[in-house]
């Protein structure tokens, strides 16, 4: 796809636009509702299709194709990066009514980094096809640990600081209360950080290692920067609504690993047929139809197998305790 400077201004002022409306109605920190995340996450999707529909009657069908294809893998990715964030809210005891305000700077922070990493792959691919062949294997290799993490049952009940942020800990100063929607405070003439301004840094930087994953696997999908770049804003932008709206279905989603694994894998084997091809080897190519069908599919069969799962333990646990119940019920008559 062909896009000129003119457009690319054009959209990242038109992303702005909407992170500034976002933020107006947002600027007073609060708890936000069902309903509130519920119609917010609805308006980004609507957005977000509109946006692919629009590049499908500019006559990109090509463009709308990958722009779906990439939006809903960034999608689906995002939601596993949310059980993450939700450690870290629970981490550092953020208020629910700065919740909504912690995200939405998290999200500014690694919608800024994704571009700079979405540059440096651009950049990389145009110059070494080889790099599908990197791209490719470390997919497959992620899917393969996902699995295992998935088959070991195993939750992770903390999450550990990386060390920029340690560094960035130790050098500022870090106040031991948090001080409304303030980032910096005055303590003994210098200036510290709050925990609300760590916490962001928190929820941005453990983003950017998500994107790890994320920006090879969209790069699977299509090779063009603009729509790499506007399907992970359009991703990421409604993430901070998704939180607040399931949260609590997360835990539901037991098979989100396995589905997401599927996925990675799939890419990460598209990745390599077409690092084969460029080479001039004479293997098939899977189309941005086909992927697209492939994600959706898995995403839809997920999800169900995952709340069916759910419904059968929550059956099982209901019936242990009713047994536990009527046992010390017997205990205590006999």
């Amino acid at each position: 796809m062909d896009v000129s400077m003119t457009m690319w201004v054009a959209t990242v002022l038109g992303l702005c636009a909407l992170i500034a409306v976002d933020f107006f109605i947002g600027r007073k920190p609060h708890d936000v509702s069902i309903k509130e995340a519920g119609i917010w996450t609805i308006v980004w999707i609507i957005l977000a299709v509109l946006f692919g529909i629009g590049l499908l009657v500019a006559g990109e069908s090509q463009a709308s194709g990958e722009f779906f294809a990439g939006f809903i893998t960034e999608k689906s990715l995002s939601v596993d990066n949310l059980f993450v964030f939700i450690l870290i809210m629970a981490k550092f005891s953020v208020p629910s009514h700065l919740q909504q305000r912690v995200l939405l700077f998290g999200v500014l922070i690694a919608l800024v980094l994704r571009a700079i990493f979405i540059a440096a792959g651009a950049a990389v691919i145009a110059n070494f096809s080889w790099v599908f062949y990197i791209f490719g294997a470390f997919l497959i290799y992620t899917a393969w640990k996902l699995i295992q993490e998935a088959r070991a049952d195993e939750e992770e009940e903390d999450w550990e600081e990386n060390r920029l942020l340690k560094s960035i800990e130790k050098k500022f100063g870090v106040s031991d209360r948090y001080e409304g929607t303030k980032l910096f405070v005055q303590r003994n003439g210098k200036k510290i950080m709050t925990p609300l301004m760590v916490v962001m840094l928190a929820i941005g930087t453990t983003d950017v290692l998500f994107a790890m994953d994320s920006i090879p696997a969209i790069f699977g999908l299509t090779q063009d920067p603009y729509i790499v770049f506007t399907a992970n804003a359009f991703a990421l932008m409604g993430l901070r609504q998704l939180y607040f709206l399931i949260g609590g279905l997360l835990k539901k989603l037991v098979h989100l690993s396995y589905g997401l694994s599927v996925i990675l894998g799939f890419i990460g084997v598209k990745l390599v047929l077409h690092a084969l091809h460029e080479n001039g080897v004479s293997v098939p190519e899977i189309s941005i139809p086909f992927s697209l069908s492939v994600i959706c599919g898995v995403l839809v069969i997920t999800t169900i197998t995952s709340l069916i799962a759910s419904k059968k333990q929550a059956a099982k646990d209901a019936a242990e305790d009713a047994d536990s119940g009527e046992a010390s019920k017997d205990s205590v008559e006999a």
